[in-house]
């Protein structure tokens, strides 16, 4: 079976209305996700609450999430990379709205 390569940046829209949510590779009890935002946020009042592990990377951009029991906000930059745990109440506060933000999303 031949090997096929593939870029995270490529297939991106240049108008994103709404976050763009891609599955790169799902097998077994894992998933990987590429995620494009633009300005886009968690919507008011929702939290996520996964039943899987979560290790997000951000590849490119800037983005703002907050955990429910935590005080305070964590701050994504360019490589930045966080693990959250299964039933870790969060959200996405912000992302840049100038430029794409990408994440690449390991659930678990």
């Amino acid at each position: 079976m031949p090997i096929k390569i593939n870029n995270i940046f490529k297939n991106i829209p240049d108008n994103l209305p709404d976050e763009l949510t891609e599955i790169l590779l799902s097998k077994g009890d894992v998933k990987i996700e590429k995620i494009v935002s633009k300005g886009h946020s968690s919507p008011d009042g929702f939290w996520y609450d996964q039943d899987k592990n979560e290790f997000v990377l951000l590849v490119e951009g800037k983005a703002k999430l907050i955990f429910e029991n935590k005080k305070g906000s964590i701050i994504l930059e360019k490589g930045d990379y966080v693990n959250i745990p299964a039933h870790a109440k969060h959200r996405v506060e912000w992302t840049d709205p100038e430029n794409e933000t990408i994440w690449l999303a390991v659930y678990y």
